[in-house]
């Protein structure tokens, strides 16, 4: 789905306000001045507006202006997503968690709306934003208090594709078919790890054989028995005849828990079939029983709190 918002709509004394309304409406609760005094009555700016699944896809062009999300904007909602912005034209800064991200034509940074934010920029520019539901990242990243408002370069590496995989959605976004459109953010989201991951505080000593080998055998578990409502930490130790200890181990070193693990692979599970037509017919309840959740209402506030919405609005994305 997409729509195009634009200043042109309303008078011109009118457009800093409803600019502003614009960027709440689209990302979170926000503010917005304009840089150099007197200029309010000259804002120009216009947002078109792209929705996949767990994925919203922003194209900003806009005027000088400096973007706030404060400690008062963060208590009067509840909003937690990650944003990334990607500049495409002209250059901008990213400041959050005492950091500054210089961003020119092709790096990113992230930030997060949970914590205060500023988005400067001196001159006219466009960027692209991705806005993602916060656990999200969080299951694929540790620590990301450190990887916010830190420029990550978009000329080589998982920068350079991400950018050239955004480039290409840009054109081909409104013909994707929604399973297609969930592949897709499913990749950017990736693309988007790996780019957080080469960044210096992100480096992590990498696995030896061994552990890499009982963290995946206990992957390949999890996946195998995910139907089943019973499984659990013990129930999947006692299954691979190991010690719950043992299993806790194995995700040392990522970002989850076992029993998280287990919860995101459910959902992710759910994700896939509520999109699938063949599955258009069958009751949200029945395919999360089908994938080891019991109670259907604790379902459905799962999946809003890791997509961002409910798993009826989740499959109308397929009928749009």
């Amino acid at each position: 789905m997409t729509q195009l918002l634009s200043t042109d709509a309303v008078p011109r004394d009118q457009r800093l306000a409803y600019w502003t309304d614009m960027i709440c409406n689209v990302y979170v609760q926000l503010g917005c001045d304009p840089v150099r005094e007197g200029e309010a009555g000259d804002f120009e700016g216009s947002i078109r507006q792209h929705t996949l699944p767990g994925l919203d896809v922003s194209v900003v062009t806009s005027g000088p202006q400096k973007v706030m999300r404060t400690p008062g904007h963060i208590s009067h909602s509840s909003d937690d997503y990650f944003l990334v912005s990607i500049q495409a034209r002209g250059q901008g800064v990213v400041r959050q968690d005492g950091r500054d991200a210089v961003l020119s034509a092709g790096d990113f940074a992230l930030y997060d709306s949970t914590r205060p934010y500023q988005l400067l920029f001196d001159q006219s520019f466009e960027q692209i934003v991705l806005k993602l539901p916060g656990e999200r990242l969080r299951s694929e990243l540790r620590d990301t208090e450190a990887l916010t408002a830190t420029t990550v370069s978009g000329r080589e590496g998982a920068g350079h594709l991400l950018l050239s995989m955004i480039r290409t959605l840009r054109e081909d976004i409104d013909t994707l078919q929604p399973a297609s459109a969930l592949a897709v953010a499913n990749g950017v989201q990736n693309i988007l790890v790996a780019g957080l991951q080469t960044l210096p505080v992100a480096s992590a000593p990498s696995l030896s054989n061994l552990a890499a080998y009982h963290l995946a055998r206990v992957k390949r578990r999890i996946d195998e028995q995910l139907a089943d409502p019973s499984l659990s930490v013990s129930t999947l130790a006692a299954g691979l005849g190991v010690s719950v200890s043992h299993v806790h181990r194995a995700f040392k070193s990522e970002p989850l828990t076992p029993s998280q693990y287990i919860w995101e692979r459910r959902l992710e599970a759910c994700s896939r079939d509520l999109l699938e037509p063949r599955l258009a017919g069958r009751p949200v309840a029945d395919i999360a029983y089908s994938r080891g959740f019991n109670d259907a209402a604790h379902f459905s506030r799962a999946f809003k709190e890791r997509f961002g919405c409910s798993p009826r609005e989740w499959r109308q994305q397929r009928t749009q």
